[in-house]
């Protein structure tokens, strides 16, 4: 513990951002560096609890107390280390993770938690810079080859893993480019590519191999991915967007809401988006329903295209501003969260549902209504109709299961009442050899939740090929 009246002496501090009048018109990252004295005060403000709510708040069970004391100490090479131990990709998951850790924090009982977040994207930043991540190659190779499918941050998680292993490890992607969604799906205001970039490098050096393009059970048979690999592990993420079935549907201008996200995140990429399949928000009223991430990041993208207007329809009833008592510490608490695309400005309504869209060939109206959760259901208001205008409506309710033509069904792999790939606690599926990490296995989750379960199923897989396994 670095010192111990470090959380009496210092108040909390939230990265600064960059204005909201410059940010709109670009999309690099909105956050501001920290200077180093700052980092360790706000270090300075961790207690070392005797049981750190932290570290089982976090699915990856970061070292947090540990680092923590490092950044005050001004040690980035044992702060880096001590965030490696547990976490492959701390860059990532500094920027975009809501930090369920910071919600256990002990001090966040009666004051304000520490900066864990914006501690970790510094250490990791830091170290990037001061040139402390380096490649990792293993020194023996176990011969055993290894195919992952997928290349979002379960499937780069075990692919390090198991390459450091020894083991041959090739991830196939049927994109052009390697990432998942957090190449394009995270828009680049929140993670700019050069980072994923970065780390990917890292990979390659350890002997990772990405082979793009590859549609695996359309372009690649699962017959011959089984015969020219030992182990298989299926990080394919939970991709069949939840629908909304109702009149008017048909209507053009009603798009799901990753459809409109990848494009932008092409165009940054420097691709062409052809005119005829264009998603644009240019001079348009922008409905986007469903408010989670994926609706934020539809409202930032919307701003930053210039929309005309911007209004979120969340069904759920507002949250309370502070947290609920339905959710008491340290338990992730329900309430309210304003992200910095709702800053940006647009709308925000809960309590709506759309029952229908209307328009002549294209979108024109949403008629909606208000409803109250009775008995696990929706039920209307009655009196409480009203109608919208739109040009554009993005469909941001989330996915409910892992796509299952072509790789999942021909496997065989048996399948949960969710739709998801049922595992075991090796994260195994019901097919021997064939393992499963991330959302297509947890239904739609976190980065830090598929981090941790890529790094679990690696540990599976090299015990699975090994009869054994070190890693941790």
């Amino acid at each position: 513990m670095g010192k111990v009246t470090g959380f009496l002496e210092y108040q909390r501090v939230d990265p600064a951002k960059r204005s909201v009048e410059e940010r709109v018109k670009d999309y690099r990252e909105f956050e501001l560096p920290v200077v180093n004295e700052t980092l360790q005060t706000q270090g300075a403000r961790c207690m070392d609890c005797g049981i750190p709510f932290c570290n089982t708040g976090c699915p990856l069970g970061n070292l947090i107390p540990d680092w923590n004391d490092h950044v005050y100490r001004d040690d980035p090479k044992r702060a880096i280390a001590a965030l490696h131990a547990t976490n492959n990709f701390p860059e990532f998951t500094g920027r975009v993770c809501p930090a369920p850790c910071e919600a256990a924090c002990v001090l966040g009982i009666n004051d304000d938690p520490v900066s864990i977040k914006l501690i970790e994207k510094a250490i990791a930043d830091r170290a990037w810079q001061d040139r402390l991540v380096t490649p990792e190659p293993p020194r023996l190779r176990t011969g055993k080859k290894v195919a992952i499918v997928g290349s979002g941050p379960a499937g780069l998680a075990a692919a390090q893993d198991l390459a450091r292993a020894g083991h041959d490890v090739t991830v196939y992607e049927r994109d052009d480019r390697i990432g998942g969604l957090l190449t394009y799906g995270i828009p680049d205001f929140k993670l700019e590519k050069w980072v994923v970039e970065r780390r990917l490098d890292q990979l390659r050096a350890e002997g990772v191999t990405f082979r793009t393009g590859v549609h695996v059970g359309v372009d690649l048979g699962v017959d011959e991915l089984r015969a020219t690999h030992d182990a298989i592990v299926l990080a394919i993420g939970s991709r069949k967007p939840r629908d909304l079935p109702i009149p008017g549907r048909e209507l053009a201008g009603i798009h799901f809401a990753m459809d409109f996200l990848t494009q932008q995140n092409r165009r940054v990429a420097g691709d062409v988006v052809p005119d005829e399949i264009a998603i644009l928000a240019t001079g348009k009223r922008v409905v986007v329903i469903g408010g989670g991430d994926t609706g934020s990041d539809c409202i930032g993208t919307s701003h930053r295209q210039g929309a005309k207007s911007v209004t979120n329809f969340e069904i759920m009833p507002r949250p309370p501003d502070g947290r609920s008592p339905t959710t008491p510490w340290p338990m992730w608490p329900l309430m309210l969260r304003t992200s910095t695309s709702h800053e940006e400005g647009g709308t925000r309504d809960f309590s709506v549902m759309t029952e229908r869209f209307s328009g002549n060939g294209k979108v024109e109206k949403l008629h909606c209504v208000r409803v109250e959760p009775k008995d696990g259901r929706f039920e209307r208001v009655p009196g409480t109709e009203f109608e919208v205008e739109a040009d554009l409506v993005l469909l941001a309710m989330g996915f409910v299961h892992p796509e299952h033509p072509g790789l999942v069904k021909d496997l065989g792999v048996e399948l949960d009442a969710r739709g998801n790939v049922r595992v075991d606690a090796s994260f195994m599926t019901s097919v021997p050899g064939v393992f499963a990490a991330g959302d297509c296995q947890r239904g739609q989750s976190l980065v830090v939740w598929a981090i941790a379960e890529g790094r679990k199923a690696a540990r599976g897989v090299d015990r699975y090929l090994m009869g054994k396994t070190e890693l941790s």
